[in-house]
């Protein structure tokens, strides 16, 4: 019965296979994904048999006698990533597969890094190796290395950019793809941001900024990841910098793992603690930080699709100079008169009152597809949370609760399409949907400074990139958005009155009243409109020529619009007026410049017109319960800044090198016949650096930075009573520091001491010649000189 069975079974097996067809035909032609060309001489195997074949003159191939089911192909090229791909076999078959020449596209790409990111932009960027530079300092740091890049400081530790004597709602900060939202509209809010986390940082001076938003009245700054090849791999550093001014430091390591299919991971984290900084003379009480950050990153990279996660959070505790805390005018002109702080104690790590508590949250998702004959399609999704903690010096039950507590709250979503199916330009366009939420915490015992809003926010854009020529780029783009915000705020019922407000907008006024104040909602929309046209042309292999002119319209920010009351850590009284209207901006910019080792230069003029300037300006003293503050309010005129940066790189000898860069500026304010406030002076640096590459690959150099007086800028000293003397004093808060020069010793050299793997070892000097000096651009200058001299060791472990 058993041997029957068998039989049977065996009958049916060579009956089944018999009966199963095996005369299909699968035909194929293998074109370039880019171009559809064809591909000749491509290796294709059907997998775990041993039947293949390779690609004729029409870039075809068959196989035939096949069988019904699933066909799995592996399609082989030199200069192509390998390419799996599974059919499922019932008839004969045609299908057209295409190969990414992603070898030769990454060719093309380094090609394009020998001139700029965006074709027609004025663009300068700082690599890797210069970041790690920096990777105990804050962005505005790094940046400051850049000409045309200086920065709004308050001491040392709080540091904003500027490019062009502009900063904050004017400049617009990318991290990672994500526009930063973190209460940037304060001159003492620097970016919260981890340097470390960042492969790369582009500064684009000129107006090809508009897939990122309207408003980059300054320019923009993009920090960008890095992006991996997609090999089998496991390599990591973690960089160690000790600081002798401040007694403190910074460990950062990071972690990376790639797949040869693509997909890739890192992760990456930071922790800073200084104590005390220290000017020349004396010790700056109460200027710690601490500071934790951390970042993760996980994503999948092909030609054809790929995605990217990214999380990241900063940690940081800030302390403000103990001396910069006033309490009336006599405080004011004390520290204005004399050389040295009011309060100089011995060293310390802690960070007393007062201080600032940041965190912040950023998280994104973004995907993408490339469609054939099309180009590339992308859609990220992105959420911040920003909470802002400022404490003041207080007693009683207040002692430990912050005066300025605030919430941000802000997600988007941004589809994006390049089309790059021609062969002469491209075209990117996309759509912007954001909402954003403040949230004022109460039970602070003040005045909230920025109340509750909302704020909705749409745009569309479209860009075209168009190659004139084999020497000639020009780029124009438009871009409309629509911003509309929403508020609840009170207002002292006076105030409201004789601010005109209730005959300007009474349709705000909610009738519901407590105490003295009255409860409003206010409600504005804006629409922008921006454009922007770019050229280059590039004469030779090394002489290139670009043109770039932008129209920016920029809507108030919140503090411009609803400022009202005391701002404890910049100490002074801040006031918005809901009459402010957006800015309107005409930019132009070019450059000439020559590429090359031997000799090159880089001189960009521009000019810049901006009608409706916002800018904060300080109108008088006001006394109140806890003191007399000086009052600062919003206005507009109509304004133009104008400069050039250039910038020299000469090579010496085989070993030595020379960089240099000279920035003028120049901000009038065209309705009172005044110069701006807050702007750069006059600025220029020198380097020369020896380099050995065949020891150690040692670097050493010598750097020189010179900050000339600002000798322009508008007039706003005033005269008030001061109840401590009972005598009318005069408050000059406008003058200006004298010029100063820095100089700073570098080095570094790499070593072996492992099998695999090196470490980099890096001595440096800053102010070298321990030079008192107070920077006009320093928000704590009345109080006390900035840093004295500083020597620091940074040791980089590459595995």
């Amino acid at each position: 019965m058993q041997k029957l069975f068998i039989f049977c079974v065996f009958i049916w097996c060579i009956n089944h296979i018999n009966a199963q067809d095996c005369n299909y035909t699968f035909k194929g032609k293998i074109t370039d994904f880019h171009d559809n060309s064809i591909i000749v001489g491509a290796s294709v195997q059907i997998i775990n048999t041993n039947k293949f074949t390779s690609s004729n003159l029409e870039g075809e191939f068959m196989f035939n006698n096949l069988c019904e089911g699933k066909l799995t192909l592996e399609i082989k090229h030199v200069a192509c990533d390998t390419k799996r791909v599974s059919y499922n076999l019932t008839k004969n078959t045609f299908k057209e597969i295409s190969l990414e020449h992603h070898l030769e596209e990454l060719k093309e790409v380094v090609v394009k890094t020998n001139t700029k990111t965006e074709i027609t932009s004025i663009e300068k960027s700082l690599k890797k190796e210069v970041i790690t530079q920096f990777t105990d300092k804050s962005l505005g740091d790094a940046l400051n290395t850049i000409s045309g890049v200086t920065s709004l400081n308050t001491g040392n530790s709080i540091v904003k950019p500027m490019i062009h004597g502009l900063h904050s709602s004017r400049l617009l900060i990318i991290n990672n793809n994500v526009r930063m939202f973190d209460q940037e509209w304060g001159d003492e809010h620097a970016p919260n941001i981890d340097i470390n986390s960042s492969d790369r940082i582009d500064v684009i001076k000129g107006a090809n900024s508009l897939r990122y938003g309207s408003d980059a009245v300054g320019g923009l700054i993009l920090i960008r990841p890095k992006k991996y090849a997609i090999i089998d791999s496991l390599f990591g550093s973690t960089t160690t910098s000790l600081n002798s001014n401040g007694f403190g430091g910074n460990v950062n390591t990071e972690i990376v793992k790639t797949f040869k299919s693509g997909y890739y991971t890192k992760l990456q984290g930071n922790y800073k603690r200084f104590g005390d900084f220290r000017a020349p003379n004396y010790y700056l009480t109460n200027t710690g930080i601490q500071s934790i950050n951390g970042s993760f990153r996980v994503g999948y990279n092909s030609y054809e699709k790929g995605f990217d996660a990214y999380y990241s959070f900063v940690n940081n505790k800030i302390g403000i100079l103990r001396s910069s805390h006033i309490g009336n005018v006599s405080d004011l002109v004390e520290a204005i008169n004399n050389r040295e702080p009011r309060i100089v104690e011995d060293f310390s790590y802690d960070i007393n009152f007062p201080r600032q508590n940041i965190f912040h949250h950023l998280a994104k998702v973004e995907a993408f597809k490339r469609y054939k004959n099309l180009g590339k399609l992308s859609i990220q999704l992105d959420a911040q949370l920003n909470r802002r903690k400022e404490f003041d010096l207080r007693r009683g039950d207040l002692r430990n609760r912050p005066v300025i507590d605030l919430q941000l709250f802000t997600t988007s979503i941004q589809p994006n399409l390049e089309i790059n199916k021609f062969e002469d330009f491209k075209i990117n366009t996309g759509l912007l949907v954001r909402y954003q939420n403040n949230d004022a915490i109460v039970n602070t015992g003040a005045n909230t400074l920025i109340p509750d809003y909302n704020k909705y926010e749409l745009g569309t854009y479209a860009i075209l990139d168009y190659n004139l020529n084999e020497t000639s780029e020009l780029s124009f783009g438009v871009r409309y958005d629509y911003s509309k915000i929403k508020a609840r705020k009170w207002y002292v019922e006076s105030d409201w009155t004789a601010l005109n407000y209730d005959v300007l907008f009474p349709e705000f006024d909610t009738g519901i009243t407590d105490g003295l104040e009255l409860l409003t909602r206010p409600e504005f929309t804006f629409n922008n409109f921006s454009t922007n046209v770019g050229y280059s042309k590039r004469f030779g292999d090394a002489y290139a020529f670009l043109f770039n002119y932008g129209l920016s319209q920029r809507m108030p920010n919140p503090s411009e619009l609803f400022s009202g009351g005391l701002h404890h850590s910049a100490a002074r009284i801040e006031f918005g007026f809901l009459t402010i209207n957006k800015e309107t901006a005409n930019k132009f910019i070019m450059t000439l410049e020559r590429n090359n080792k031997n000799f090159g230069f880089s001189i960009s003029p521009y000019y810049k017109q901006i009608d409706g300037f916002i800018q904060l300006i300080p109108t008088g003293i006001k006394t109140t319960i806890r003191g007399a503050f000086p009052v600062w309010e919003y206005n507009q005129v109509n304004a133009r800044i104008f400069g050039v940066d250039i910038d020299i790189n000469k090579e010496i000898t085989k070993n030595f090198d020379y960089k240099g860069s000279l920035s003028l500026l120049q901000g009038d304010d065209l309705t009172n016949n005044n110069p701006l406030i807050h702007m750069p002076s006059a600025n220029f640096s020198n380097k020369i650096t020896y380099t050995n590459n065949d020891f150690h690959q040692l670097k050493i150099g010598v750097s020189q930075r010179t900050t000339l007086q600002q000798n322009r800028f508008p007039d706003f000293n005033f005269t008030t009573f001061n109840p401590v003397t009972q005598q009318q004093v005069f408050v000059d808060i406008s003058s200006t520091p004298p010029s100063y020069t820095l100089y700073g010793f570098n080095s570094s050299a790499v070593f072996y001491p492992f099998k695999k793997g090196s470490m980099e070892v890096g001595f440096n000097i800053d102010n070298l010649f321990n030079v008192s000096y107070r920077e006009n651009l320093n928000r704590l200058r009345y109080f006390a000189d900035d840093l004295g001299r500083n020597y620091n060791l940074k040791i980089k472990l590459n595995y």
